[in-house]
């Protein structure tokens, strides 16, 4: 207890004595300038002291940062298309020195925006709107873009990481031939499908009539005069009529019959 109370004592008497003190974490540094001058070395982690009257330290984020950019650019064809877009950046410890003598603090704003804005522009205006519709054409478009922010801004201190195009929203006019075209596709593919199964169906009549006539071809085969006295016979067997024949030239008998107590009846 009695540490800290010495360590702020310690500070307050400092402060009024004119001096102050900043604290540099992990992932940051710290641009000191002495008398107006800026020092050529960035200041490490740690707690650093300095003159108010004479010094000034600005603390700079050096870890991975994020610039957000929507734009509306024309295609190759006229057509305007909305694009959002992540940029990925940082500036190194070692080029913190150097962007702040020849940029400035804000750096974001003063170079890094009016890049993105001009990458996207000059890049996505050589494509057609159908490029921004693919996956293929908007990797190549990001990685287009991010080739020229390094070109631009590398030398400057200022690190791309990396480009994301986070969203596409396509003209209307293009959407709407979009859904055209997978409404037609999805027309045909249903066509097709019923016309595939119009085939199979009129393979399976075929099949089946082919089947009923093979049948009854074998079945008029077998049907001979032999056989039908065969049956003609066996069914005399389990009649109760009494049976008159008469002969014909085809040798087959007509058959006239009537029950026994019937006649009997009539001759009485």
């Amino acid at each position: 207890m009695k540490h800290y109370v010495y360590i702020l004592g310690l500070i307050l008497t400092l402060a009024l004595s004119g001096c102050g003190v900043v604290v540099i974490e992990d992932g940051q540094t710290g641009v000191k300038a002495d008398f107006g001058k800026i020092q050529n070395e960035p200041l490490g982690t740690g707690w650093h002291w300095f003159i108010t009257l004479v010094t000034w330290i600005e603390t700079w984020n050096v870890k991975t940062q994020e610039i957000k950019e929507t734009a509306a650019v024309p295609s190759s064809e006229g057509l305007i298309s909305a694009l959002d877009v992540s940029v990925l950046f940082n500036v190194p410890i070692d080029k913190a020195v150097h962007v702040r003598k020849t940029i400035g603090r804000n750096y974001g704003s003063t170079v890094l925006e009016p890049y993105v804005r001009e990458a996207i522009r000059n890049v996505v205006s050589g494509y057609q709107v159908k490029a921004l519709y693919s996956i293929e054409g908007r990797h190549e478009i990001g990685q287009k873009i991010l080739q020229f922010l390094k070109s631009k801004l590398d030398e400057r201190g200022i690190v791309i990481q990396d480009v994301l195009l986070r969203d596409v929203r396509l003209p209307a006019v293009f959407s709407q031939s979009i859904e055209a075209k997978l409404k037609t596709e999805q027309e045909a593919l249903q066509k097709e499908f019923e016309l595939q199964k119009a085939k199979k169906d009129a393979e399976i009549n075929v099949a089946r009539a082919e089947g009923l006539a093979k049948g009854n071809r074998i079945l008029g085969e077998s049907i001979t005069d032999s056989y039908l006295r065969y049956r003609w016979v066996e069914a005399l067997q389990a009649s109760e009529k009494q049976v008159v024949y008469v002969p014909t030239e085809a040798n087959m008998p007509i058959m006239e019959a009537s029950r026994w107590k019937e006649f009997d009846k009539k001759t009485a």
